[in-house]
């Protein structure tokens, strides 16, 4: 990991390397460079912060940093595009401080793309410090219990003073189960909210020489013709991309892609596609196979720091007694330094042992598991056999059905 090289590392240096990088200005663009038989598509994301790959995973960063790893070690794994939360960064340490500092790539010392969310799934899981209506949300700070109010156009003068470089609409999320008077205002107000903030920004900006683009989200809950309709009415705004919202909150499984499969053949094919909060390895593949470009997910971070890895083989919970004299890495199939490195026994000792180590060897081999495996997936759809490769994924993957 890069924190043990013994290269030259000074913020100093790497910022002036960083500022050296960025030789010219790009507007956003999507291309969809091919198809497979299956469903998947491989595309090509530039911003005026790099180009992303798709099918792609977003480490998540909540509040500005992907825990426990720095941005080294994020550019080693191979992560191109990575997320932080408009929510928490509007309370600490504050948008107009990340704008001080030059925007959130120079305040975290980051020079890939960011994207930002709209807070839209917080306002639903602090439900009880939230009021919503038509004109905004009103929340209390978890951290300090004072109150806040953010508007649709409030939200993205946010996120433009961060500076991400995709933006989130402020949606309306809604959990499961959910009754269809709830859905059904859910999506009449997502759409409303979207209307405003094109109305407000138009869905792309140009601030201080960079554009910035802005995402809707289709929202529906589990009810196909709310589905379509969200669909409808935000892709008629003319928006850059589209997430997939209002899933993976306590839905049968099948009902999660079942609305997956509808709401993405409803948008446009040539622009990305964005399941949000969605990250099982076996989701993010079934989701390819419907023709999903981006994911997210704090699984593999959150798994990570309590001792279950994912492996090739499955889950492994490193934390276990069977693991204490294991000299084995994680995944003798993976190539990322933890597994070149360290043993089962050893982790399983960092982290018996309250030691930070533990948490962070096991984070970084998490996400390079999630970064090769869309690597593996994109190459099985550049050369047409990505129901082949699925097939083989899955039969190592559940060979062993005992959790590891």
């Amino acid at each position: 990991m890069s924190c043990l090289s013994g290269k030259d590392r000074s913020p100093r240096r790497w910022n002036s390397l960083r500022a050296r990088k960025r030789v010219h200005q790009v507007p956003f663009d999507f291309k969809l460079v091919a198809t497979d038989p299956a469903g998947g598509r491989l595309g090509l994301i530039e911003t005026d912060h790099g180009q992303v790959e798709t099918p792609a995973f977003m480490p998540v960063g909540t509040q500005g940093t992907v825990k426990s790893l720095s941005v080294h070690d994020l550019e080693e794994i191979g992560a191109g595009l990575i997320l932080a939360n408009t929510y928490h960064l509007y309370l600490r340490p504050g948008e107009k401080l990340i704008e001080e500092a030059g925007g959130i790539h120079r305040f975290m010392s980051w020079n890939r793309p960011v994207l930002t969310d709209s807070g839209g799934y917080q306002v639903l899981s602090l439900a009880d410090l939230s009021r919503i209506d038509d004109t905004g949300v009103e929340f209390k700070s978890h951290l300090d219990g004072s109150t806040h109010f953010l508007t649709p156009e409030r939200v993205v003068d946010v996120q433009l003073s961060i500076g991400s470089d995709i933006m989130m609409v402020l949606d309306q999320c809604t959990g499961f189960p959910c009754g269809r008077a709830e859905a059904e205002e859910a999506v009449g107000r997502t759409t409303h909210w979207a209307k405003r903030s094109v109305a407000a920004y138009g869905p792309r900006i140009v601030r201080g020489g960079s554009e910035r683009v802005l995402f809707a989200i289709v929202q529906g809950s589990i009810y196909p013709d709310l589905r379509e309709q969200s669909a409808r009415e935000v892709v008629n705004l003319g928006f850059p991309g589209y997430g997939i919202g209002g899933l993976s909150v306590g839905e049968p499984k099948k009902d999660t892609f079942d609305m997956v499969e509808r709401t993405a053949k409803l948008l446009p094919t040539g622009k990305p596609r964005y399941l949000m909060g969605v990250g099982l390895p076996e989701d993010i593949i079934e989701a390819v196979g419907c023709g999903v470009d981006l994911f997210d997910c704090v699984l593999p971070t959150r798994n990570a720091r309590n001792g279950a890895v994912f492996t090739s083989r499955g889950k492994l919970v490193v934390r276990n007694a069977r693991y204490a004299r294991d000299r084995e890495p994680l995944d003798p199939q993976c190539g990322c330094e933890v597994c070149r490195t360290y043993s089962r026994g050893y982790i399983r000792h960092l982290f018996n042992a309250g030691e930070m180590l533990g948490p962070r060897l096991a984070t970084y081999h998490n996400l390079y598991f999630y970064l090769h495996l869309v690597a593996e997936i994109r190459q099985g759809i550049r050369d047409g056999n990505f129901s082949e490769w699925r097939e083989g994924f899955y039969r190592a993957y559940h060979s062993s059905e005992k959790e590891a």
